[in-house]
């Protein structure tokens, strides 16, 4: 495993993270919680230190998982949660990052992880509206922040134009990326996060699941996995992106899903990927993505002119999936 610093938070983060979404059971189907915490524990003996999660991530269950499974070790690892989206199902989503929300949240996730600090407290998705006139939120998390309940501070931006609206204020940003989504090379984010020393964590790695090539369109998903939501035809443009990079792939001499996670890694400015992993497999596979050497200047020029050259984005992504 290898580590990067989170920008100028001081926090030094294993390159491949572990996103836990999947392991609320509320995202991607049900899940064992026996598998879940083997998971969990395969990846820290592998060097997995970050541990992306929420207090919606299966109302909480996601965070009660990482603390059953990882408590031993709580001094080795670094826990970032979130707050501010409340539970919801299809596209309609409800938030509040009150002050009282905000208090009461934190306590709930530090109770649900068994612990007496965050490592990172990220708002979730919050509204352009919001980032734009933040003159609460900000003060409640420095004042966290002073009394040791939260180390550092971030957000989970539904978007890569939102970032710009945050990394004056705060030190960390989560944002979408991948081979077919490379909007934050559009803006230019991530090089201004770089100038900046803003940590950048990358979600979606694998463009929920498309990219690792053993999803297609005609897959049938469960009433619990968010994918229901989309068209036949976004899912049907999003597996057949896959046959666009097969020739890298065979070059690399690598899967698929390493492949995907070594071209996020491969940017300066990426601290750390959050692949979501469900299973003892998914670990190994990942963290192996580490012994590929970076791409060069000409590959990811190539790789960008793949993405610039096709449209990957048949529906508008409505709130970034919650990721």
């Amino acid at each position: 495993m290898r580590y990067r610093f989170l920008g100028r938070t001081g926090l030094k983060v294993s390159e491949i993270g572990f996103g836990t979404w999947g392991l609320g059971g509320d995202a991607y189907g049900l899940v064992d919680d026996n598998v879940s915490r083997k998971t969990l524990k395969l990846a820290f003996d592998l060097g997995v230190n970050f541990y992306d999660t929420s207090d919606l991530y299966g109302n909480g269950h996601s965070e009660k998982i990482i603390s059953e499974a990882l408590k031993p070790v709580r001094d080795e690892i670094i826990i970032a949660t979130k707050f501010g989206t409340l539970p919801h199902k299809n596209w309609y989503m409800p938030q509040d990052f009150s002050e009282e929300h905000i208090l009461k949240s934190i306590h709930g996730s530090l109770e649900r992880l068994q612990t007496d600090y965050v490592d990172l407290y990220q708002l979730h998705s919050p509204p352009v509206n919001l980032l734009r006139n933040d003159g609460i939120v900000l003060g409640v998390l420095k004042d966290l922040k002073q009394d040791g309940v939260i180390r550092e501070f971030g957000v989970s931006v539904r978007s890569p134009n939102d970032g710009y609206l945050v990394i004056q204020d705060y030190p960390v940003v989560q944002v979408n990326f991948n081979l077919i989504d490379q909007r934050v090379l559009d803006n230019n984010l991530l090089k201004v996060c770089n100038s900046n020393n803003v940590g950048v964590i990358v979600r979606t790695p694998f463009c929920f699941g498309f990219l690792t090539g053993g999803v297609n369109a005609d897959t049938e998903f469960g009433g619990e996995d968010h994918r229901v939501k989309w068209s036949y035809q976004q899912k049907k443009t999003w597996a057949d992106a896959v046959g666009l990079f097969n020739h890298f792939v065979d070059v690399k001499g690598c899967s698929l899903s390493q492949f995907a996670l070594k071209f996020c890694l491969s940017y300066n400015a990426v601290s750390t990927v959050i692949p979501g992993m469900m299973n003892m497999d998914e670990v190994k596979e990942n963290v192996a993505s580490c012994n590929i050497p970076v791409f060069s200047r000409g590959e990811l020029s190539e790789i960008y002119r793949i993405y610039s050259d096709n449209d990957f984005m048949i529906e508008k992504m409505r709130g970034e999936e919650n990721a």
